[in-house]
């Protein structure tokens, strides 16, 4: 049985968007390749399957409190 391909994982810290403005990190990580960018307030419920090439953003007050892949 073969294995499912699967596309190369971006080596971005997700570090380094904590503390951004939800806008400009938004548009950072699009221009470093992530495909999908998903910005959350606090709290929010979400599904948790990972998909590669997701950065999730928490925003609080227009600024990136946490940041994680998938």
């Amino acid at each position: 049985m073969s294995s499912i391909p699967r596309p190369e994982e971006l080596q971005d810290d997700p570090d380094t968007y904590v503390g951004l403005d939800a806008a400009g990190a938004e548009r950072l990580a699009r221009e470093r390749g992530w495909s999908a960018v998903r910005s959350l307030p606090p709290g929010a419920i979400i599904t948790m399957e990972y998909r590669s090439g997701r950065l999730n953003f928490e925003v609080t007050d227009g600024r990136v409190t946490r940041c994680w892949k998938g």
